[in-house]
C-alpha cells in the first residue's frame, strides 16, 4: 500500500513531520538571512552558483536519509536552526536574558517536500478581491501564487528535470533570496502520447446556478471536446441530491465528440451537492472505462460545496485514494464560484495524486482546458520530491515558505512508497526559503536533490545541485540595485511575499525584508513593463485591490 506525502491525508505522518512549527516566531529576527527559491526546473541548470549536478539511478537506490532530529520543522514551518534567536538573530548567541541558548538538540537541517503545480489559491484569490473582499488567509498557498508565474528555466532534454539557481539581496539587514528551480520538457500538442480516458464529473446542484459556475464549466467541457484527440475517450457524470452517468465512456472519434458536446449542451442547474456521490460514480465509470497504457484520469468540476449524502470528507477522500491505489486513476480538479470549498478540492487532488486549478471566467477556462489538461495528460515524472541539506557551516537557520499540504518526511525522501507530485510536460515548480548565514559563511551554503520516477519503468531517478554562499550574496532584489536581478526572480519575490501578507493575520510586512503592499504593487506594475507579461499586469492590480482592503479595515 502506497503512503501520500500529504500532512493532512496522513495524520500519522504528523509525529514524524514536524510541519506545524511556530510559524510566526523568529519570524521577525534581525540579522543575516536569504531566501531561497527552490523550483524543479532550476536544480538542474549549469547556470547555478557554487557546484555541479549529478544524475543517477544508483545513487536513487544508495541509502537513505538519516532519521530526523525531533524538533526539526517541516515544509512551511517554523524556522529550522541552532538556538534561540537573540536580540541580533544569531542561533546559538546569548539570548534577551543573557543566558547561553541550549544547543545540545541539534536540528535536522534537511527540508523535503512533494512537488506541486497547483495555481487555484492564487486564482481564487483574485477572483475574491475583485468582489470587494480579502481571501480568508487559510486559502492562501504561498506556493500556488509563485507558482501561477511563467518562469525562464532551463528544459531539460527527456522525462525528469533540470536544476537550477541564482539569488539577489532584499534591502532588509542582509536578506538574500536564493531562487532554485525545477522544470520539465515542454511537449508539443501534435507529439504524440498515450490515449487518454476522462472521466468529467460535472456539480449540477443548485449552486451551481449562479453565474460564472455551472455555465462556464458548460463552455469548459465543450471547449475540451474541441481539443482531445480522436483516439481519446470520455465519459460524464453529473450530480446534485443523486449522480448518474449522462455518457458512458465513449471514443471521440466517430462522432463521439459531438455525442458529448450534446450531452453537455443538455444540462441544467437542480438541488443539492452530493459531492460524495458524484465521486463514487465517476471513479465507477472511470474504472469501467479504463485504457490500458493510457492515461486515466477523473476531472471534477465543482465549487465542491457539499451538503447532502455523505458529506464527511474522510469518506470521500477514502474513495479518491483507493482508486487511485487499484486502478492508477487520479484527480484533476477544477474549482469555480465565488463561494468554493478550497480546502476539500485541494485535499481531493492531493490524496488523487492530481493537481487543481480554478476559473473564474472564459479565458481562464480556456487556458485550463486547452493549454493545462493536455499537459496533465501525459507524465514526464511521477512520484516527483525535492530535499534541499542545508551546510551547518554556513547556514544558522532557514524557513520553506508555503507547500505546508506537500510535506514529506525527511527520511522518506527515497521511500518510493511514499507518494510525490505527478508532473507533466512543461512544468516549473518554484519554492521559497528564508536562510540566515553564518557570518563567516563561505563554500557551500546547500545541496537541492531532486527525485522521481520515470513514468514508464518506475525506475528512480535523482539530480541534484550544490548551492554556493555567494549565490545568496550577488545584487539587490529591489529598487536601484536590482540592475543585474532577472526580472522572472523578482517576480516570483513580488508574488510569494504577497501571498503572505495575505496570510498574515495584521497588515505590514511580516517577513524580514518584505515591503509593503503598496511597495509590491509598485514593483509588479515595474516588472509587467519589464516581461510585457499580461499576467504580472493583473498581479499588479490584485495587488493594490488588497491594499485598498487593507487600508478600509
Amino acid at each position: 500500500m502506497r503512503r501520500t506525502a500529504g500532512v493532512r491525508t496522513a495524520g500519522a505522518r504528523a509525529t514524524r513531520v514536524r510541519a506545524a512549527g511556530a510559524r510566526a516566531a523568529g519570524a521577525r529576527a534581525a540579522g543575516r538571512w536569504t531566501v531561497v527559491a527552490v523550483t524543479a526546473a532550476a536544480l538542474l541548470a549549469a547556470g547555478c552558483s557554487g557546484g555541479g549536478d549529478t544524475d543517477s539511478a544508483d545513487h536513487a537506490r544508495k541509502g537513505g536519509a538519516k532519521e530526523a532530529a525531533p524538533d526539526a520543522r517541516g515544509p512551511g514551518g517554523g524556522y529550522v536552526g541552532e538556538g534561540t534567536p537573540g536580540p541580533e538573530g544569531d542561533a546559538g548567541q546569548p539570548g534577551e536574558s543573557g543566558e547561553p541558548q541550549d544547543t545540545s538538540r541539534r536540528p535536522d537541517f534537511r527540508s523535503t517536500f512533494a512537488l506541486d503545480v497547483d495555481t487555484a489559491s492564487y486564482s481564487y484569490a483574485r477572483r475574491t478581491l475583485k468582489s470587494g473582499r480579502l481571501p480568508a488567509p487559510g486559502t492562501v498557498r504561498t506556493e500556488e501564487f509563485v507558482n501561477s508565474f511563467q518562469q525562464d528555466y532551463a528544459r531539460p532534454e527527456g522525462d525528469g528535470f533540470s536544476v537550477s539557481a541564482d539569488g539577489a539581496r532584499t534591502t532588509s539587514a542582509g536578506w538574500s533570496l536564493l531562487r532554485v528551480g525545477l522544470a520539465t520538457k515542454a511537449q508539443a500538442p501534435e507529439a504524440d502520447r498515450p490515449p487518454a480516458a476522462l472521466t468529467f464529473v460535472l456539480d449540477v446542484s443548485g449552486s451551481m446556478a449562479e453565474p460564472g459556475r455551472l455555465d462556464l464549466a458548460k463552455k469548459a467541457l465543450r471547449t475540451a471536446a474541441d481539443h482531445l484527440r480522436a483516439e481519446d475517450s470520455a465519459a460524464l457524470v453529473t450530480f446534485s441530491d443523486t449522480a448518474k452517468t449522462v455518457l458512458p465512456m465513449t471514443r471521440l472519434g466517430g462522432g463521439g465528440r459531438e455525442r458529448l458536446r450534446d450531452a453537455v449542451a443538455g444540462l441544467e442547474p437542480q438541488q443539492d451537492t452530493n459531492l460524495g456521490a458524484g465521486v463514487t460514480r465517476g471513479y465507477e465509470e472511470a474504472a469501467e472505462g479504463r485504457r490500458e497504457g493510457g492515461t486515466n484520469r477523473v476531472v471534477l468540476l465543482s465549487d465542491a460545496l457539499a451538503n447532502t449524502g455523505s458529506t464527511d470528507a474522510g469518506s470521500i477522500l477514502e474513495k479518491v485514494s483507493e482508486n487511485r491505489k487499484k486502478h492508477g486513476i487520479t484527480l484533476f480538479g477544477v474549482g469555480v464560484g465565488s463561494d468554493y470549498g478550497d480546502d476539500l478540492m485541494e485535499r481531493l487532488t492531493n490524496r488523487g495524486d492530481g493537481h487543481t486549478a480554478y476559473v473564474s471566467s472564459e479565458k481562464e477556462a480556456r487556458e485550463v482546458f486547452v493549454e493545462q489538461l493536455p499537459r496533465n495528460v501525459v507524465v514526464r515524472a511521477r512520484d516527483a520530491k525535492a530535499q534541499v541539506t542545508f551546510d551547518r557551516d554556513a547556514v544558522a537557520r532557514f524557513r520553506l515558505l508555503g507547500y505546508e499540504n506537500r510535506a514529506v518526511a525527511d527520511e522518506d525522501f527515497r521511500d518510493d512508497s511514499v507518494d510525490g507530485g505527478e508532473i507533466g510536460p512543461g512544468h516549473t515548480v518554484t519554492a521559497l526559503y528564508a536562510v540566515r548565514l553564518k557570518h563567516d559563511a563561505e563554500g557551500n551554503a546547500a545541496r537541492a536533490t531532486v527525485r522521481w520516477q520515470d513514468p514508464e519503468t518506475r525506475a528512480p531517478h535523482e539530480r541534484s545541485r550544490r548551492i554556493g554562499v555567494d549565490a545568496l550574496t550577488g545584487d539587490g532584489l529591489w529598487g536601484e540595485n536590482a540592475e543585474g536581478t532577472p526580472p522572472r526572480l523578482r517576480l516570483a519575490a513580488v508574488a510569494a511575499y504577497f501571498a503572505h501578507a495575505l496570510r498574515s493575520d495584521a497588515p505590514g510586512p511580516a517577513l524580514p525584508g518584505a515591503p509593503s503592499l503598496r511597495t509590491l504593487g509598485a514593483e509588479a506594475r515595474g516588472l509587467a513593463k519589464e516581461t510585457g507579461d499580461g499576467a504580472v499586469s493583473t498581479l499588479a492590480e490584485t495587488i493594490d485591490r488588497a491594499d485598498g482592503l487593507r487600508s478600509r479595515q
